[in-house]
């Protein structure tokens, strides 16, 4: 298995939630992380609080601007780019009978076309490293969430996305791979306006039973995840559960 140490790491949406925790993660570990958002206070705070390994760049992912200078911070921070992980995105709920176009459009330009192009432009840095592209799935895709098909379907294409263009590039000898998580206390849901926090700390606590290990994860819990498929040089085209069994269904049924 390869080593992160003086690994060059992009991270998108570094400044909470998974994204946060991968970027501390890869940087306890010895790499060199460059970590991206929107909300310069956050990602800042990050970078400073993880030191001098990590940096933080100011950007969208939907901007192609803001994708190419993302990956050249990325560059210039780690001297290469060996592992993208493409984790920005935003929680979308919409009733089924009241869908409209621009919200989903906007679903789809965040949470996968995005992705999509920053990988795009990411392939020839990463083929001479041979290097992993990372995406972040959803347990929405075992488990069926009411109110929540915008979101899921999103992430659905994410794991079509990930097999399709493992095959494509595995003859460039860059890996791609796909974590699915189960239940993790992020913003997410609170920064969509979706739940308040309180409410959203209720959910986390009802849903803790409906995963098998009867507790739902941590952010760092799904960086080990994020690591083993950056480490692991026969692996490539798989979504990875690491969801604490939620996505088994357990019932008392």
């Amino acid at each position: 298995m390869r080593e992160i140490k003086n690994m060059s790491v992009l991270i998108t949406g570094g400044g909470s939630g998974i994204g946060e925790g991968t970027a501390r993660y890869f940087a306890e570990r010895g790499a060199r992380v460059t970590i991206t958002g929107r909300r310069r206070d956050k990602i800042d705070a990050v970078a400073a609080s993880i030191g001098p390994a990590c940096r933080a760049v100011v950007g969208d992912v939907t901007v192609q601007a803001d994708r190419q200078a993302m990956l050249a911070a990325a560059v210039e921070h780690g001297g290469k780019l060996d592992v993208l992980v493409s984790n920005a995105a935003n929680m979308y709920r919409q009733a089924v009978d009241s869908y409209t176009e621009d919200f989903l459009k906007e679903a789809f330009n965040t949470n996968v076309i995005s992705g999509m192009m920053l990988s795009s432009l990411a392939v020839p840095l990463l083929e001479p490293t041979q290097g992993a592209i990372i995406f972040i799935g959803s347990v929405h895709n075992r488990r069926a969430f009411p109110g929540a098909s915008p979101y899921a379907t999103t992430k659905a294409a994410i794991e079509g996305l990930t097999r399709v263009m493992a095959a494509e590039l595995g003859r460039r000898k860059i890996r791609v791979g796909c974590i699915v998580p189960g239940a993790v206390n992020t913003e997410i849901n609170v920064r969509a306006g979706v739940f308040t926090a309180d409410q959203a700390e209720s959910r986390y606590a009802g849903i803790a039973k409906d995963h098998a290990l009867g507790r739902i994860g941590s952010v760092m819990e799904i960086a080990e995840g994020i690591e083993y498929l950056v480490r692991a040089e026969w692996v490539t085209g798989v979504a990875l559960e690491v969801d604490g069994g939620l996505g088994l269904g357990v019932s008392s049924f």
